[in-house]
């Protein structure tokens, strides 16, 4: 083995001597991947095939000792260090390129206490693996829109889903975390137990620490009315002006999506998802005023488990894809923004684009924009423009159409943008740290102060302490 250069936090390239290598290696239980690793490209790779990153140093954690030995190391060597979790993240800052990778793959045990309707659920934990185990008890939590999502990203930035407009988002419904901040401390952080730290990552992503476990409040989910009405393109105007209308006065069992999709055969189409979480009867008169407008091509909606539920999108985004993505937030949806919505679409350069409406729930919106670090509570939606397509000498051509959609609809939204919907790092979309942690920003800087005040943890939608 040779000594290897590696990217450090002051932008500057340094050198690890092979002793030193070594003996971080045998420090720990996991293992320690290097470039000449037969399994490095492999552990290298994410979901979004455009990001291509070459890390120097992945470290395959298998416990809480081993991350906090990374920490350390990472931290006495000035390292450019990044967290894995679920690896799904779209701009990829989940892979330090020349840097090291704490990787939590192998960190997704679940345990589940159907007494107390909680669930822990380590850091390298994915939607699908969370919510087998809960639902074997009749129990869910707040879990995203893609099974294949890890639970670690999406939590810290917010976490939006199903069951929102009854349970909030996903980091309203964390009870406490487990992180290693980035002094090699371990830290439980709840609401009673550094309420700071517990209250800086509900919406503030991975600029804390590395969260080794989550504990989730769950809640007794049985069969859901759910699934999707599709509609022609033609009648997209009417059918998004009838769903904003409908998502205004809704009760909370309900949470919906709107997409605007190409069918397999190629049909485009506008496409409503609607959640029902309550007694069938009663969802079936909830649902009736979207069920009967329109025209539609087919209507899916019917009794289904939660596990179903979670597995309705999924195939919309497939692995081994170049994917791009910018986001809004809004409160309105008027005649103009639908207008440049459908123009748009209709001229995108790949037919497994979407535009993807999500809404954040009714009681996501009633919570108190200072009561955790997310600071959207007011936006009704956030519209995700998600660019995905198979050559990736292609990539200029979508990145410029995904980028010109959201300059055309920025005068129309809050201002805001969703954490974890910001595009890859280093294309002039950092600049919107601001906007994803809106009027919250100052009171994250001064936690940051306390747990990273040296910036460790930078490479993710940063938070810069002011110490």
């Amino acid at each position: 083995m040779v000594d290897l250069q590696v990217a450090t936090i002051t932008g500057a390239n340094s050198v690890l001597g092979n002793e030193a290598i070594e003996e971080f290696r045998g420090n720990l239980r996991g293992r320690l991947i290097l470039p000449d690793d037969h399994k490095y490209d492999d552990a290298r790779k994410l979901w979004n095939a455009n990001i291509d990153k070459h890390p120097v140093l992945i470290v395959r954690c298998v416990g809480v000792a081993d991350v906090i030995e990374a920490v350390n190391f990472a931290r006495a060597n000035d390292l450019l260090v990044s967290v894995r979790g679920g690896g799904h993240s779209f701009p990829g800052t989940s892979v330090a390129d020349g840097g090291m990778v704490i990787d939590l793959t192998d960190m997704n045990s679940v345990r589940v206490d159907p007494v107390g309707r909680t669930a822990r659920a380590e850091g390298g934990t994915k939607w699908g693996d969370l919510d087998r185990e809960t639902q074997a008890f009749g129990l869910a939590t707040i879990g995203g829109t893609n099974s294949d999502t890890g639970i670690g990203g999406l939590t810290l930035g917010g976490g939006m889903g199903w069951l929102g407009g009854k349970y909030g988002l996903a980091c309203d419904n964390l009870v406490s975390v487990d992180v290693v901040t980035a002094d090699g401390q371990f830290r439980t952080a709840s609401a009673t137990e550094n309420p700071d730290l517990f209250w800086a990552v509900r919406g503030g992503g991975g600029n804390f620490g590395v969260v080794t476990s989550f504990v989730y409040q769950l809640h007794q989910v049985e069969t859901l009315l759910a699934g999707m009405i599709v509609y022609p393109l033609d009648q997209a105007k009417d059918v998004l002006k009838f769903y904003h209308e409908f998502t205004g006065s809704m009760p909370d069992e309900v949470n919906t999506g709107a997409a605007l999709l190409n069918l397999p055969d190629g049909t485009p189409t506008v496409a409503v998802v609607a959640c029902y979480n309550g007694p069938i009867e009663e969802g079936e008169k909830a649902l009736r005023p979207l069920r009967e407008f329109g025209s539609p091509i087919v209507d899916q909606i019917g009794p289904m488990s939660y596990q179903e539920v979670q597995h309705l999108v999924d195939a919309a985004t497939p692995d081994d894809h170049q994917y791009y993505e910018k986001s809004h937030y809004f409160k309105d949806l008027p005649d103009e923004a639908i207008d440049i919505l459908i123009d748009h679409f209709k001229k995108a350069p790949s037919s497994m684009t979407l535009p993807f409406f999500q809404q954040l729930g009714n009681a996501a919106n009633r919570v108190p924009v200072a009561d955790t670090a997310f600071g959207h509570r007011d936006a009704r939606y956030n519209l995700i423009l998600i660019s995905i397509w198979e050559d990736p000498g292609e990539s200029e051509i979508h990145v410029k159409w995904t980028r010109d959609l959201w300059t055309a609809l920025e005068p129309y939204s809050t201002g805001g943008v969703y954490i974890n919907n910001i595009g890859w790092d280093g294309d002039g979309d950092g600049d919107l740290a601001l906007a994803a942690f809106g009027p919250n920003y100052r009171r994250l800087s001064e936690v940051k102060n306390t747990y990273d005040p040296t910036n460790l943890f930078r490479h993710n939608q940063n938070i810069k302490p002011t110490a």
